[in-house]
């Protein structure tokens, strides 16, 4: 474990939630990125049924979030981003997301595993994967129907994904 400062310390970034308006998260996601911030949008396929036709349509992965890395100054612009409702935090200040909630996010979607949103859970055995592409990563793991998920949680949004993933390669935290 490291002693020393992250990386949201030395440059004065941090990760934080945006809730957006309903449907706004890729809209949101496109204006931070041109304005220059890095933005976050974890997406999932999900199959969408009309009609006359079925179609493999992006949706975000948690609904109403958008995720965006920024320096105190940016606030302002972030929140003058057409589609932001605000900053997700607790009274008046915006409360930022610890660096490895968000590198855990981000290793989920760059796997090739697949994962579905899931409701944030506060009960469960707190797990390390030791083994496969996620290895390193803490997370619970639930059981559901005799299959197990590690889930991989946000806990300031009250959000979280699933993933399949064998017990045999996942070790209790203490």
């Amino acid at each position: 474990m490291s002693t020393g400062p992250t990386s949201g310390q030395i440059t004065g970034l941090h990760w934080y939630a945006l809730r957006t308006r309903s449907r706004h998260e890729k809209m949101v996601r496109d204006q931070l990125a041109q304005q220059g911030i890095e933005p976050l949008l974890p997406t999932v396929k999900r199959l969408s049924q009309w009609k006359d036709r079925k179609k493999e349509v992006e949706v975000p992965l948690f609904s109403g979030y958008c995720f965006v890395r920024f320096t105190s100054d940016q606030k302002l612009p972030v929140l003058k981003t057409v589609g932001v409702v605000d900053i997700v935090g607790g009274g008046q200040r915006p409360e930022p997301i610890p660096d490895e909630e968000i590198t855990a996010i981000q290793t989920l979607i760059a796997s090739v595993l697949p994962y579905d949103p899931h409701p944030y859970l506060q009960e469960g055995m707190k797990v390390e994967v030791i083994r496969g592409p996620l290895q390193g990563l803490h997370g619970i793991l639930l059981r559901k129907e005799k299959r197990h998920r590690l889930i991989l949680g946000v806990r300031l949004i009250q959000q979280a994904a699933a993933v399949e993933i064998d017990t045999a390669d996942v070790v209790p935290i203490q």
